[in-house]
């Protein structure tokens, strides 16, 4: 990777707006501080980013592989302008179970799906180019993307809550771990001071899974099964759109499930945009100027095509990364991409991976009680943030079709065996009616 980081030693070091921060984009931190700071992040980033291939069936490992070496593609393309950590995008969860159950289990048509979305934002990172920004603005407004990530993570609230045994006949050994983990993840994301700050559900997860051990619902079958085996180091189990090695493959198909993913493109290039604007006033740069926009769609989409190439879930920017750096006031891409080749180490460890294959489903609820809860959470702190008048009843009408459609169960069915709903139906419904409805001037 030397590389990489004597490539970021040529780059120069323009700000846009004096800001107060501790290292720059293109400063370099000590061999001291290097690895702490970039492991700050990897545990930002982990929860999560973990957190997707579990609840969709993907393998940890690959996840983890696609994390690092898509942030190591997107910081190239962006000439390592931007201190962007990319991980497992939560937006397709739904669209990717549903492509994966209507195919009997096949992972074809979410695959083909995905790798397909990294060639959308090619495509309109290339438009971009040519015609700028502004027609993106225009289709997605503040009052379409506030909703659109609400229904993200409300769409989302039914599987936390049944993982954390909240439902009738639940165990209660299930229900007390789920409630540990819920409250201690909150008390540590509120109270904690310095560095466990920022790993709130990090900190959650652990003290949950210990939880769980001492009420007996661990299951250490995947360690054991490693520990026999005597396979400490190893490539992530990839799952190929054809046959090479050992590895398990995947076909290439473009049947109406494939086609009902795409559509959640619209959702992710919306946080693609919000993310870069929000680390922009962070770091005292516009970055959809310099690199510009098109340039960070275009590492986005590719990272997330690898990713998908290589049986991994799509890949987007992560809010917590961003958060890390607010926070910190740490901005270095010397320390995400730093992040990016632990979490390659990491992938490549076996033993690593089984133990989180015993993580309790209890534990991942209660944690995502609050996960999903900011996600939603999110969506309104865009709207308040950009005055959103809800005494215009455009504004109201937009986002109550909105909601309604994306979590009422809303569908049309895309021939026999697929369907456009949830977050993609919203998203269609958002955009039109914003197109469609009379502004008031």
């Amino acid at each position: 990777m030397g590389f990489f980081f004597r490539t970021l030693e040529k780059r120069g070091n323009k700000m846009s707006e004096k800001v107060d921060l501790l290292l720059d984009v293109w400063d370099k931190p000590s061999k001291r501080k290097w690895a702490l700071l970039s492991f700050q992040h990897v545990f930002a980033m982990f929860g999560a980013t973990i957190l997707v291939p579990i609840l969709t069936g993907y393998p940890i490992s690959v996840a983890l592989f696609a994390s690092g070496i898509g942030t190591i593609i997107y910081s190239v393309i962006t000439r390592f302008k931007v201190p962007v950590y990319l991980g497992s995008s939560f937006a397709y969860i739904t669209a990717v179970v549903v492509a994966i159950e209507s195919m009997g289990g096949n992972v074809s048509a979410a695959q083909t799906g995905l790798m397909l979305v990294g060639l959308i934002y090619a495509l309109i990172s290339f438009i971009v180019k040519i015609i700028g920004k502004d027609w993106i603005d225009k289709i997605l407004p503040p009052i379409v993307i506030g909703p659109m990530i609400m229904v993200i993570g409300l769409s989302l609230a039914p599987t936390a809550v049944s993982s954390a045994g909240l439902t009738s006949g639940g165990d209660i050994r299930v229900i007390a771990t789920a409630i540990f983990t819920f409250l201690l993840t909150a008390f540590v994301s509120t109270k904690a001071k310095g560095f466990f700050k920022i790993i709130p559900f990090l900190v959650g997860i652990l003290g949950g899974y210990l939880c769980a051990i001492i009420l007996g619902i661990v299951d250490f079958t995947p360690v054991h099964e490693v520990l026999k085996s005597n396979q400490y180091i190893a490539l992530p189990k990839f799952i190929l759109p054809f046959k090479f090695g050992n590895f398990d493959s995947f076909e290439l198909y473009f049947g109406p499930e494939t086609w009902a993913i795409l559509p959640v493109a619209l959702v992710t290039i919306a946080e693609h945009v919000g993310d870069h604007t929000v680390l922009g006033k962070i770091c005292g740069k516009n970055f959809l100027k310099d690199p510009g926009l098109n340039r960070t769609l275009l590492g986005d989409g590719i990272a997330t095509f690898v990713s998908a190439f290589l049986g991994g879930p799509a890949n987007t920017t992560y809010g917590e990364n961003t958060g890390v750096i607010g926070m910190t006031r740490v901005a270095s891409v010397y320390v995400t991409v730093g992040a990016a080749i632990i979490a390659l180490t990491l992938s490549c460890l076996p033993l690593v991976a089984a133990v989180i294959q015993t993580i309790p489903w209890a534990v991942l609820g209660g944690m995502s009680i609050i996960l999903y809860g900011v996600i939603a959470s999110n969506g309104l702190k865009v709207l308040i943030d950009n005055n959103v008048d809800f005494r215009q009843q455009r504004n109201l009408i937009i986002a109550s079709s909105m909601l309604v459609v994306g979590l009422g169960g809303a569908m049309i069915p895309l021939g026999s065996s697929a369907q456009l709903s949830g977050t993609a139906f919203a998203a269609i419904v958002g955009i039109i009616m914003n197109l469609v409805l009379p502004k008031v001037n």
